[in-house]
């Protein structure tokens, strides 16, 4: 057993941690929407408007707070147009970035406002500037956010709303580097400056602006584009950045079938991005010293080869307490960068890639990664506080222990992950600027290829763990690969 000391100081308030860092992503990719999310109103499924209930119940239980849509490299191939009106006269296309299969825009602008109306989340928008035009977009938030007298807002009181819906979040462009557009960023940045500008606030609606920002540690991108946008209205610039256990993203491996070893190895690419993290702030700083402009990791995630006998462009994937791992380790970092990390996006929601939820006809499967945002989900709006921990090797990659603690309404946060296979923790934590009086904790933890099946889907499920408050001072132990939520009041 590893013993480790940790001191949380209460009194040293770092910065606010957003809600919007325990965003999601729901892309037209594989089953995610349709069959995932989006069942059809005729569906035997129980659903809401076609959108699953227990879908609904589930994403309102972690507090989603904001979901991004329709991509994702869909996205930039995405024509609003056609998912609008009288679903059985809407264009139906080909999905050409996945699986070359058919979408009949049965879920579109309508349906998704649906979603986040239901689960009470903030809708984010990925607008096509790959394929798209300048005016579609400025007509997309037109027919979205414009009270009435214009032709979009007609239309959309057509389609059957009358009111508009307020859109915080506007992306203008996705991975724009890439299948976005093989673009530049001093090209990029100038399309960015054009398309934003006919992007206007309408009816009372501010828009959040973002550009694309880079993928993992393209540093002359983020460069690029804060020195050529920064007085734009640019709110937030993201940044793609997933967790691929071998490096190597022609074999990515296999998503319940590893070794230690590779497991050390994807515990370590996925720590990664607190250096990516940490260099593209320090560029950001250098352009934007008041913070005004904030990173959105808006694609994050193990990415592994798809399941045996599944379409390959459908990136349906299993997940397992590895995953449970990564995804503790991956919001740890993000609360500890809250001062410039306004905003994350696991990808994705459902049946693609670390989802939180699988799906197969009416049985739903939350995954491993799933009960992680069950656990962290009271960090939301809470203050990061200071919090050190001297630390130990797990394998000979990584460090032991990961950790983060926030303060809300008098009450703290505290969240540990054990990466260790091998060793238990026994924690001793010096709380200090803190009068509480009790402490209770929840556990995740089991075999690192465990998983939740449609056979078992509660084989993986938080339960109560012991710990011990006396004098200001929390003993726990952590068992090997487990993941820990404390609260202490």
């Amino acid at each position: 057993m590893k013993k480790i000391s940790m001191l949380i100081n209460a009194l040293d308030r770092i910065s606010h941690i957003n809600p919007e860092i325990y965003g999601h992503f729901s892309e037209h990719l594989g089953r995610c929407i349709y069959n995932g999310i989006y069942v059809g109103e005729d569906s035997a499924v129980p659903n809401t408007d076609g959108i699953r209930n227990d879908v609904i119940e589930a994403f309102r239980n972690i507090r989603m707070p904001v979901l991004r849509w329709p991509g994702g490299c869909f996205a930039d191939e995405y024509h609003w147009k056609d998912g609008i009106g009288d679903k059985a006269q809407r264009k139906k296309m080909i999905n050409t970035n996945w699986g070359g299969v058919s979408e009949d825009n049965s879920f579109g602008t309508h349906e998704f406002f649906r979603l986040c109306e239901l689960v009470g989340c903030e809708p984010y928008l990925a607008g096509n500037l790959g394929s798209g035009t300048v005016e579609e977009l400025s007509e997309w938030v037109e027919y979205i956010t414009l009270e009435g007298g214009s032709p979009m807002s007609e239309l959309r009181k057509k389609n059957g709303r009358e009111k508009p819906w307020k859109l915080k979040y506007l992306g203008i462009g996705n991975e724009n580097w890439g299948c976005g557009g093989s673009m530049r960023p001093e090209y990029y940045a100038d399309e960015y400056r054009r398309y934003q500008s006919f992007c206007k606030n309408y009816s009372g609606n501010e828009l959040f602006r973002i550009a694309c920002g880079p993928s993992a540690e393209d540093y002359n991108w983020t460069e690029v584009i804060m020195k050529n946008l920064n007085q734009y209205h640019t709110k937030g610039i993201s940044l793609h950045y997933y967790t691929v256990p071998t490096g190597d993203w022609s074999h990515k491996g296999s998503a319940t079938e590893f070794d230690t070893e590779l497991y050390y190895s994807t515990i370590s690419k996925t720590l990664y991005m607190n250096e990516l993290i940490t260099r593209h702030t320090d560029i950001m700083d250098r352009y934007d010293p008041d913070n005004n402009i904030g990173l959105i990791v808006d694609e994050w995630g193990c990415w592994y080869d798809v399941e045996k006998g599944t379409n390959p462009g459908f990136l349906y994937q299993q997940n397992t307490m590895r995953d449970a791992i990564v995804a503790a380790c991956n919001l740890n970092i993000f609360n500890r960068h809250s001062g410039r990390v306004i905003m994350a996006n696991l990808a994705q929601a459902v049946n693609v890639l670390q989802s939180l939820i699988l799906t197969e006809g009416e049985i739903m499967v939350k995954t491993p990664t799933y009960h992680v945002f069950d656990l962290f989900k009271d960090h939301q709006d809470g203050e990061l506080v200071y919090c050190f921990s001297t630390n130990e090797q797990a394998g000979d990659k990584v460090p032991l222990l990961s950790s983060s603690a926030s303060v809300k309404d008098g009450v703290m946060t505290i969240t540990l992950a054990n990466c260790s296979l091998e060793e238990s923790a026994e924690i001793a934590c010096d709380i200090r600027g803190f009068e509480g009086s009790s402490a209770s904790a929840r556990i995740l933890t089991g075999e690192v290829h465990t998983c939740n099946d449609f056979d078992e889907p509660d084989r993986l499920v938080p339960s109560a763990h012991p710990v011990k408050l006396e004098n200001g001072m929390l003993t726990a132990e952590l068992p090997p690969c487990s993941v820990v939520c404390v609260t202490v009041k």
